[in-house]
């Protein structure tokens, strides 16, 4: 009885098929199995704020990406299909147009995964993607608490999965780490933070105080701040040898600019944002030279994988620019395929389990996998650990018009360079 009924009822099916084919002048494919439609594409919505450069980097990388995979013949024969929606995030946070572009993801264009840039708006997403069972990658965000969720409450968060920037516990322990390389390299121990003023570095000069480091200054200036001169002199009067500066994108020229001017008998070791192009070099008249800035090696175009130049090559010639990352490429060109080709379904719990074995190379890293929490996997003290790595940044250093890898330290040695100082007096003098 019941295996007639269900006889007739995919004889019913087939002829409606077969009707609805023959009218519209097209083919089409069901399978009565109650598997996946083949010729439908796999859809991935991007969440980001389009009008800025790094939302529309992570819309462009997408792309790229989705383009190189559908010239292959996509995922388990299924295409490819980008589709984004602006959240201006980068505008300032505002719920109602954040939660409108998401629920038009999921609701109106039917999305199968989706990319948000991330930030403060990312409890709100993990929320949204739970309650629709969505799984949901997070490019910038790096706050502990968001993947804290995961692990404090499995069955609702598991749809949320870190593949950007690590957690701020592991950037910190990065910073720290990198302080303690160049103290190696160099002897010097006494060192000067320069801040903006949203950016508190109190916590992380205790921790280097009980690393043995001396803190002689933390300097914090305003976010429109165009005269960097004050705070290099109570730096340097503090007995400064290191300046490790968070400055704030066009200002690191100027920032550049009057540490070189005044001859300042310090090393910059940090994050100087928008110095990591060759038009840096030339923004500088080349003053820059021994400058060290913290940045993905994707950004530098150093090889720190096999597939690293190869998506740095594609993306400027796809789009005309260099690239900012790879963070949104990566996890549409290698991690999600992986893991559909592995579970051999976009179903989402199938997936989630295998994402969760994930252990690829990309762009990035060399082993990319995921923690219990869902965050990145990067070992114990966040940077190139030989567990996983996965380097989510190093240090570069400004030598002869050139960026040059020096930190961490094997892939210094791994460059054939070395660490060197500025060509004017200052504490390297007394180096032997």
């Amino acid at each position: 009885m019941n295996s007639l009924a269900l006889t007739k009822i995919q004889s019913i099916i087939l002829i409606a098929v077969i009707v609805v084919a023959f009218v519209g002048g097209g083919i089409a494919y069901v399978l009565l199995s109650g598997q996946e439609q083949s010729s439908e594409p796999i859809r991935i919505g991007i969440l980001a704020d389009l009008d800025y450069t790094e939302g529309k980097a992570l819309w462009q990388e997408a792309l790229l990406a989705a383009e190189q995979i559908n010239s292959k013949g996509g995922i388990l024969g299924r295409e490819i299909e980008i589709v984004a929606e602006d959240d201006d995030i980068e505008t300032g946070i505002d719920p109602n147009i954040a939660n409108l572009a998401i629920t038009k993801l999921i609701t109106v264009d039917k999305v199968d995964y989706i990319i948000s840039y991330g930030g403060s708006i990312s409890y709100g997403y993990m929320d949204f993607a739970s309650n629709h069972k969505k799984i949901i990658f997070e490019a910038y965000g790096n706050k502990d608490e968001i993947t804290q969720r995961v692990l404090d409450d499995y069955d609702k968060y598991k749809y949320y999965f870190k593949c950007g920037f690590v957690n701020s516990t592991i950037t910190d322990a990065f910073t720290i780490d990198a302080i303690k390389v160049l103290r190696e390299y160099t002897g010097f121990n006494k060192i000067a933070f320069l801040s903006p003023i949203i950016v508190n570095k109190q916590e992380m000069a205790d921790t280097l105080t009980d690393e043995g480091f001396e803190v002689v200054y933390l300097g914090q200036f305003p976010l429109d701040c165009i005269d960097f001169t004050s705070y290099f002199a109570q730096a340097e009067a503090a007995g400064a040898e290191i300046v490790y500066p968070t400055t704030i994108g066009q200002f690191s020229v100027i920032f550049v600019k009057e540490w070189y001017e005044r001859q300042s008998p310090t090393v910059i070791w940090g994050g100087l944002f928008g110095a990591d192009k060759q038009s840096f070099w030339d923004s500088t008249d080349g003053k820059c030279e021994t400058t060290s800035l913290a940045v993905a090696p994707t950004q530098v175009g150093y090889p720190i994988t096999t597939k690293t130049i190869a998506f740095c090559d594609a993306y400027t010639e796809r789009w005309g620019e260099d690239p900012t990352s790879a963070v949104c490429y990566d996890i549409v060109r290698y991690v999600l395929p992986d893991a559909i080709e592995r579970a051999g379904t976009t179903e989402t719990e199938a997936v989630i389990k295998t994402l969760e074995t994930t252990e690829i190379e990309t762009s990035h890293a060399k082993k990319f996998a995921f923690s219990k929490s869902h965050d990145i996997l990067v070992g114990e003290i966040g940077l190139g650990n030989p567990d996983t790595e996965h380097h989510f940044a190093c240090l570069f250093q400004w030598q002869n018009g050139e960026l040059v890898p020096v930190y961490p330290k094997s892939i210094m040695e791994e460059a054939g360079v070395t660490y060197t100082f500025p060509d004017w007096p200052g504490p390297w003098d007394n180096i032997d």
